[in-house]
């Protein structure tokens, strides 16, 4: 059964990047000539801001986001199935430990944030967290690292942090939004719902504005979260090109060159800087995601 599912993402994945070669003869996509040196901090930031993108029938998908979003998903499920199975109710492993760490960490934060009976809460809080976590610590990898491989491979553009794409962050917030949406109609129902919408929080009489103020407070909550999240780990990845210009287009051969020692040192110390920073805010931003979802949907079982 784990085959089948492993075979079918990886030809869905596959089926993205054919698709994208094919289009590469009009300019775009995945695949191409690459240029043997990016000339300046301008072209090398752009070049490293391009997707690989597919041209499909609903339209064009940033193939590497879905590509990388969709490993860390199954890089999650399998790590946790591992240990799920391997489980005893004896002396844990120390991965056991850290696994049970996780999951008693967030279920404390749904019991105590969280005022309804659904089920579902829990385990789509700890899915959220440790998700967004793994795609925004793919922001740590050498920027080069990744796309330099795929240059092998013939795939001119990569971008390996899903989180730094708009279309998926809004994907999660949507998502959660369409969660919010079934949750207040399932437990206040239709009317309830309507109600709400209409009469809060000033009254009947004010019923024109009450609506316009919970239609945008409503809009605002998938915006938020989507644009937090996007802009956080969009400006981290930024930071670490910047820091990379240093010796951007040297490859690997600037370590035997002694006049780029200073600025090897430096870019290496200020990626460390950053990293260490950075690993904090990737880290926060998981947890922030996780705190809203559970806070709307706590709030879309509350009835006013």
């Amino acid at each position: 059964m784990r085959q089948k599912f492993i075979n079918k993402i990886t030809l869905v994945l596959s089926t993205l990047f054919a698709v994208g070669n094919a289009s590469a003869a009009d300019g775009a996509g995945c695949f191409g000539p690459t240029k043997e040196k990016e000339f300046s901090a301008n072209e090398y930031i752009s070049h490293h801001l391009t997707h690989c993108t597919v041209d499909t029938p609903i339209g064009i998908i940033h193939a590497d986001s879905v590509f990388y979003a969709v490993f860390m998903a199954v890089l999650f499920l399998f790590v946790f199935y591992r240990f799920a199975k391997k489980a005893s109710a004896g002396i844990p492993s120390k991965g056991q430990s850290f696994i049970e760490m996780v999951i008693e960490f967030v279920d404390e934060q749904v019991k105590d944030t969280y005022h309804g009976s659904s089920k579902l809460i829990a385990p789509l809080s700890l899915t959220i967290f440790i998700w967004v976590f793994l795609m925004n610590f793919m922001d740590l990898l050498p920027v080069d690292m990744l796309p330099k491989a795929g240059e092998m491979m013939g795939i001119q553009y990569m971008r390996v942090v899903p989180s730094a794409d708009l279309n998926v962050t809004f994907g999660l917030s949507i998502t959660v939004f369409l969660l919010i949406l079934y949750y207040s109609v399932k437990i206040k129902g239709v009317v309830g719902f309507a109600k709400e919408l209409a009469f809060q929080p000033f009254g009947k009489a004010m019923l024109p504005f009450n609506l316009l103020l919970k239609i945008i407070e409503e809009i605002a909550k998938p915006i938020s979260l989507g644009l937090r999240l996007f802009g956080n780990l969009y400006a981290g990845e930024l930071i670490f090109m910047i820091i990379a210009i240093f010796t951007a287009g040297g490859g690997v051969m600037y370590l035997l060159d002694l006049g780029m020692l200073p600025l090897a040192v430096g870019q290496f110390i200020l990626g460390l800087i950053w990293a260490l920073f950075h690993l904090i805010i990737i880290l926060l931003q998981a947890f922030i995601f996780m705190m809203l979802t559970i806070v709307y949907l706590s709030m879309a079982h509350e009835d006013h």
